[in-house]
């Protein structure tokens, strides 16, 4: 069975790069995704009529849809609501902000909130994650031949070079936990580049993915999202740059599934 997943994140909208985001709609439904996962950051200061943007963008995005929110999506200058009812606007316009899921033949996707509104450290911008939380998640009927893949906002193990860390708390252990449970693909945003890296200290074959921003708040990179082609052995992601007329390859990787051939 080939799986085709399409992973958009941080379109900020309030500060969204309007031609690419109008561009990916289109985009992304010739892709025909099996699952369209979003992993983030749809709203730059988590405004009312960001909100009423993204929900409108998100309702013209295939579904099935996976939807996570990020740091940004919590109502960001005003310390009051952003510390006692963070997440109260992203569930009015989005829906709920805490472990979800999509299950379609052949893959059981689930996704997480690792955003908070506040924390006793300085940046609360960064990520936590909730391991009973994570430990709890129903990944459904066992069967070895489905993909089980992981969304939230923040990179759970920060990577070299990375332009801004995501220092998610817990990070690492859940990272452990996910590769242990069979899952391969752990999908998130907040970086605004589009990486693949293995995860360490799992199981081989659990993979970190993370998209870009279809943002002007680009970080070194142009406007993007991903599309990832999954068959019985092998990943095929590609990164999709905007040009400032179409999205065009940017990169792309190959990897092997677990339990699949190496590849060469």
């Amino acid at each position: 069975m080939t799986l085709r997943i399409a992973h958009l994140s941080d379109i900020h909208f309030g500060g969204e790069e309007a031609a690419a985001v109008e561009a990916a709609v289109g985009a992304v439904a010739e892709f025909a995704p099996t699952l369209t996962a979003v992993t983030g950051d749809l709203t730059l200061n988590g405004l009312p009529r960001e909100f009423a943007s993204a929900r409108d963008w998100l309702a013209r995005l295939p579904g099935p849809r996976m939807v996570t929110p990020g740091n940004h999506d919590t109502p960001y200058w005003n310390l009051i609501l952003r510390s006692f009812t963070p997440f109260d606007r992203y569930r009015r316009y989005i829906g709920p902000p805490g472990a979800a899921g999509v299950d379609r033949p052949g893959i059981a996707a689930r996704c997480l909130n690792s955003a908070r509104g506040a924390q006793p450290r300085l940046n609360w911008s960064k990520g936590a994650i909730a391991l009973d939380q994570l430990r709890r998640i129903d990944w459904g009927e066992p069967s070895p031949a489905k993909l089980k893949l992981f969304a939230c906002h923040h990179p759970l193990i920060d990577f070299a070079d990375e332009p801004v860390t995501g220092a998610v708390r817990r990070g690492a252990q859940a990272a452990v936990i996910l590769a242990q449970a069979g899952v391969e693909l752990i999908l998130t945003g907040h970086v605004h580049i589009p990486f693949v890296m293995p995860h360490t200290g799992g199981a081989p074959g659990c993979y970190a993915l993370g998209a870009g921003t279809l943002s002007v708040r680009t970080r070194g990179a142009p406007a993007s999202f991903s599309t990832i082609v999954a068959d019985d052995t092998a990943f095929e992601i590609t990164a999709l740059a905007w040009t400032g007329g179409r999205f065009e390859t940017m990169k792309s990787w190959r990897l092997p599934r677990r339990g699949g051939a190496e590849l060469h």
